[in-house]
């Protein structure tokens, strides 16, 4: 019970790219840049099983971005000739590549980091994708002609890595999509389908992460026009609870989302945020079981997964290994406290 995991990504090491950034250039290339890849893999690892993580990652270290991660591997898309595009309902501009040919993956994405990360740990293995929704928001489209099309086309590809990851052993397999809050009338209409069809064929579990964005500039912006209270998730937490997704990772700790939106996920496995990962300060063990303890008024204890908000891959090393320490004896203390 309340077993720990986290997001997705954590800071890449100093010599394998640069750090404090959502998008670094790597330190090196071809076998050198294949072989730091994999110590930072293997690095991260150990210091998620020392933190006391029960479900750990690879910690994305082999991507330079979320989505452009994946991307790298399908066919159909011409990276050479980036337009412009506003992203996230033109809440900022971005130089983008453009899907112009039918997408087809190239061969596996994620192959060597979750085979490696398979073979050195024992603890249950998390990896991330990009959703369907998200990716398309990143995209131009030159060539299926709406959204919900392309959505679909990107999802019968993510569908295909996935269950090799699961072949591979991975046992969670995860869908980011923060397009999610977003696009809600979307969400409903094709989104959820689009996810659907992502999970086809799957019997690991498999998440949804949604947040409202960090990182940018343009992000926190944005956050300072929400008000007090940002209750967006009451048009899509229905559709949520309703679809075949087994888990739903969301922000808590430092969020103006009221708690007792979680409530409309029942019946679902809640991966709730409790460390800030917006912030430096270094939660206390007792405020992430506080964090819980507020949740378990929403949340059934069985279904509570104490989590980060959001990827980490800005921070500084030493503050995310110890954010992941104070998460996991938080999540040891909410079990003294409250059963489990």
């Amino acid at each position: 019970m309340f077993e720990p995991t986290l997001a997705g990504s954590l800071p890449k090491p100093a010599w394998l790219a640069e750090t404090h950034k959502l998008w670094p250039q790597w330190k090196s290339a071809g076998d050198d840049l294949r072989d730091a890849k994999a110590d930072a893999t293997l690095l991260w690892l150990k210091l998620q099983e020392d933190a006391g993580l029960a479900i750990v990652s690879d910690g994305e270290q082999s991507r330079q971005h979320f989505v452009h991660g994946f991307l790298e591997a399908v066919e159909g898309i011409d990276f050479e000739h980036k337009v412009k595009m506003g992203i996230r309902n033109n809440r900022y501009d971005a130089m983008v590549p453009q899907v112009v040919g039918e997408l087809r993956l190239k061969g596996r994405v994620h192959q060597a980091e979750a085979r490696l990360a398979r073979a050195h740990t024992d603890r249950k293995l998390k990896i991330t994708l990009p959703g369907p929704m998200t990716i398309v928001d990143t995209v131009a489209d030159r060539y299926y002609g709406d959204k919900a099309t392309m959505a679909m086309a990107f999802a019968g590809l993510l569908n295909q890595e996935a269950r090799a990851l699961q072949a591979d052993g991975v046992d969670v397999i995860q869908f980011d999509e923060p397009a999610f809050n977003v696009f809600m009338d979307e969400v409903t209409l094709w989104g959820i389908d689009a996810l659907h069809r992502a999970i086809d064929g799957l019997t690991c579990t498999t998440a949804v992460h949604i947040c409202y964005g960090y990182g940018i500039a343009a992000n926190v912006d944005w956050k300072k026009t929400l008000g007090q209270e940002w209750r967006q998730y009451e048009k899509i937490f229905p559709a949520l609870a309703a679809s075949r997704i087994d888990q739903v990772s969301l922000e808590c700790a430092g969020s103006q989302v009221p708690a007792e939106l979680m409530a409309l996920l029942a019946g679902k496995d809640v991966l709730v945020g409790v460390i800030d990962v917006a912030s430096d300060r270094v939660e206390t063990p007792e405020e992430v079981a506080d964090t819980i303890g507020r949740a378990l008024q929403f949340v059934a204890r069985e279904r509570l997964f104490p989590c980060t908000n959001c990827g980490m891959a800005p921070m500084d090393q030493s503050i995310a290994r110890r954010k992941l320490e104070a998460l996991a004896q938080g999540a040891q203390i909410a079990r003294q406290r409250y059963g489990g």
